[in-house]
């Protein structure tokens, strides 16, 4: 590695780098978290989600709070091209070139996308056994959530999930305050005004800057094309292309549905077309890790049933379900889509129920031992109100549950359901401000 492009880029940092404006994420920590780090944070989520101007946050509140200066934070960004050729051992050059610059070592390393660096978890490691810096990372591949990641790392690792924006941070972004009183006024309006955006548009901060849907269906287009092919195709080294582009598109389109590799393998073997089940298994493991997709078991206390039954699928932001049909057809579906990447966001354990009927989601604790039913639809009709009913009633009962939860569009109301047993309707945007 050239040592003058580090110097370059070092220099740029300490001289000209100018802190941009930025909305603060809820999943950002706070300077004082920070100061006391001991542990390797590391930032985790899709591409384009927002986790460089999370880094961005958390250097400004350490300059803020006078915990830092900035030439105590060596701060690189990995996708830069100039460091395409970077390799673990030119890491004693990057420290020899920031001390050349400032006379000192760094306090604080800020490693953006660091997945680009062969080995990189080894390297993190050994730089953090040093015990000269409070190391923060980033990357865009759902492997740094693994726990052999953390295994790796010695326990000395942990991590925050930073996911397109949330609703909470679109209203946020769009300048727009509430508190509870706002759901009993006409400013509920806008509210539901800004939710109607999120349902259409989902959370990536650079598509919400565009003006027109084209543009904003032109950037989500853009977005899928380079995690198929940076993320999934290059980075694993994929061969049949064309079966990998398939298996993703289905999973575009079958968005808040199961999905069953056995099916899927059937469909290809009718065609005539190659594809194991165990490739598909791999392939539909490196959508996940890609942060495009969410696979959901069943739900079931043995761990070989939860593995053996089809998995429900949903789009990691709702912006993709652009990309697909028009949105007054998936209305429904949309909002699950929407609940389940918002349990994914609080981190919380969830499957799908269905035996005879079913249940969208079963909310769980790390034990299993507190339990949660909820059904998620636009509305509730004479239509369809008996059916949804009867899926969240069927779970309430098989898992003894005293209540149920039955998350709408904008309706709110109790329904008696069964000596015992209640069942709350709520609307899906007052939901996801509960917490």
């Amino acid at each position: 590695m050239n040592q003058t492009i580090l110097k370059n880029m070092i220099a740029e940092w300490l001289e000209e780098f100018a802190l941009p404006t930025f909305i603060p994420r809820d999943a950002a920590p706070t300077p004082a978290d920070l100061r006391n780090l001991s542990e390797i944070l590391a930032l985790v989520g899709p591409r384009r989600a927002g986790k460089t101007f999370v880094m961005y946050q958390m250097i400004a509140g350490l300059m803020e709070q006078g915990f830092a200066g900035r030439d105590d934070i060596l701060f690189l960004d990995f996708e830069d091209y100039r460091l395409r050729d970077f390799a673990p051992e030119d890491m004693e050059t990057l420290f020899v070139t920031f001390r050349q610059l400032t006379g000192k070592d760094p306090a604080w390393l800020f490693f953006d996308e660091i997945h680009q660096i062969p080995a990189w978890s080894r390297v993190i490691r050994s730089l953090h056994n040093r015990g000269r810096y409070r190391i923060v990372i980033s990357g865009s591949n759902a492997r740094l959530l693994l726990p052999d990641i953390a295994t790796e790392l010695r326990g000395r690792y942990r991590d925050h999930l930073i996911l397109p924006f949330s609703f909470k941070e679109m209203l946020r972004w769009s300048g727009i305050s509430w508190t509870e009183r706002t759901f009993y006024t006409a400013a509920k309006g806008d509210l539901l005004r800004i939710f109607d955006t999120f349902l259409k548009t989902g959370g990536f901060p650079e598509v919400l800057k565009k003006d027109s849907p084209g543009e904003r269906r032109q950037l989500l287009q853009n977005y899928y094309q380079t995690i198929f092919y940076r993320d999934i195709v290059e980075h694993y080294n994929i061969r049949a292309k064309s079966l990998m582009e398939g298996m993703m598109t289905c999973c575009l389109h079958q968005f808040s549905s199961l999905f069953s590799l056995s099916a899927f393998e059937k469909s290809l073997k009718s065609q005539r077309r190659p594809g194991s089940k165990r490739t598909l298994a791999n392939y539909l493991a490196y959508l996940q890790e890609a942060f495009f997709i969410l696979c959901v078991d069943k739900f079931s206390y043995s761990p070989r049933q939860r593995v053996m039954n089809p998995k429900k699928i949903f789009l990691m932001d709702p912006g993709f379900i652009a990309l697909t049909e028009d949105f007054s057809e998936n209305k429904g579906r949309i909002l699950e889509n929407v609940v389940a990447v918002e349990l994914y966001r609080r981190r919380q354990t969830f499957h799908y129920y269905k035996n005879r009927w079913e249940c969208d989601f079963i909310v769980r604790d790390a034990d299993a031992v507190n339990l949660q039913a909820i059904q998620v639809c636009w509305t509730l009709t004479t239509g369809n109100r008996e059916r949804e009913l009867r899926g969240l009633l069927a779970a309430m009962e098989k898992l003894s549950l005293p209540q149920g939860l039955i998350l709408t569009y904008d309706e709110e109301e109790s329904l008696p359901a069964a000596p015992d047993r209640r069942i709350a309707v709520m609307p899906v945007w007052k939901w996801l401000l509960d917490k």
